[in-house]
């Protein structure tokens, strides 16, 4: 949801700056330019989806994979509401106190709209909610167990909050029967404190990354980093190297684009080439897949990243043009 001003206890609030000293604003390269979402499936789940009340960040974040995701029988549904508890300077999500509103039938909607639009893979993510007791953690585990009953071979991932690093509530959700647990690192060490929400460390992420696969072993653990924040190689590596010691088996890399002028600026714009050497780095770090490209989102192709890490088989080609597959 692309919004420069922040609801706050019913008056509003301006996104922070980033600042004097920032980078300037970019040209966006060639490569990161997409056509509009356009066509009959796309047409046909936003209809749904509109008529159901719900939302999916593949609309609301405005990913230039949709179209794509959605003719290959995925989506990303985002639940708990629309108004986050944090403010990170990444995100266009509005900011705000939700005061505990659960919306109790929203599972069963997911769940239907699952099942009518035929979805073989599903993401369920929201906004964090540290109003609620558990952090949403039970609405996460409805909504999972519901579309398992409506939609039995749909395949489901859950990329969530950190839910305050509570392990009763990773437990919650690990345990609903879901195929993927994520929860994203976002970025590298040294600029956690200045992209993410003080609430949000980078050390507490990687708690609720190694305690989810604890619990369980065989559910897949995934994380994504975004790109062009400012970070080196050499940190880029680190975080690799931090993710695969929680036990994490897949990782995506992407793009990082500013959302508006009130958010943080690109620092750089990664090409493809770098895309391709850091799914490398991926790969010989140990993980089971890598995403790497400069289009490329968490939830990005999710059914063909689940199955080939299943199988332990190559990936094709990623978003942006960059090649996913393992290197020779």
């Amino acid at each position: 949801m692309v919004t420069e001003i922040k609801a706050v206890r019913g008056g509003l609030r301006k996104r922070p700056t980033d600042g004097p000293g920032t980078a300037t604003a970019r040209p966006k390269p060639e490569w990161l330019k997409v056509p509009l979402p356009v066509g009959p499936v796309y047409a046909r789940v936003s209809g749904l989806v509109r008529e159901l009340g719900l939302h999916t960040v593949c609309q609301e974040a405005r990913c230039p994979n949709v179209a794509e995701c959605w003719g290959h029988g995925t989506a990303t549904f985002m639940i708990l509401g629309w108004v986050c508890t944090r403010a990170c300077k990444f995100c266009a999500v509005a900011t705000g106190n939700p005061r505990g509103a659960v919306d109790a039938g929203e599972p069963q909607r997911v769940a239907t709209a699952v099942r009518e639009l035929d979805l073989e893979y599903v993401v369920l993510t929201s906004v964090d909610r540290d109003d609620l007791p558990d952090g949403g953690a039970a609405h996460f585990a409805r909504t999972v167990r519901a579309i398992k009953e409506a939609a039995p071979s749909t395949r489901v991932e859950a990329l969530t909050p950190d839910f305050r690093g509570d392990r009763a509530a990773v437990a919650l959700v690990v345990d609903s029967g879901l195929d993927v647990f994520a929860h994203n690192l976002e970025t590298v060490r040294r600029l956690t404190p200045r992209v993410r929400d003080p609430r949000a460390t980078y050390d507490q992420s990687l708690e609720v990354l190694a305690f989810g696969k604890r619990h369980r072993p065989e559910v897949l653990t995934k994380s994504s980093l975004m790109l062009g924040l400012g970070e080196t190689d050499g940190e880029i590596r680190e975080a690799m190297r931090d993710l695969r010691a929680a036990g994490v088996d897949i990782l995506t890399l992407g793009q990082y684009l500013r959302p508006s002028k009130s958010h943080l600026s690109v620092e750089r714009y990664v090409t493809p080439a770098e895309f391709l050497r850091y799914r490398d780095w991926g790969y010989e770090e140990g993980f089971v897949e890598v995403f790497s490209g400069p289009l490329v989102r968490s939830s990005y192709r999710a059914d063909r990243v689940f199955e080939e890490a299943k199988a332990g088989q190559p990936a094709g080609a990623g978003a942006g043009g960059v090649a996913a597959s393992r290197p020779d």
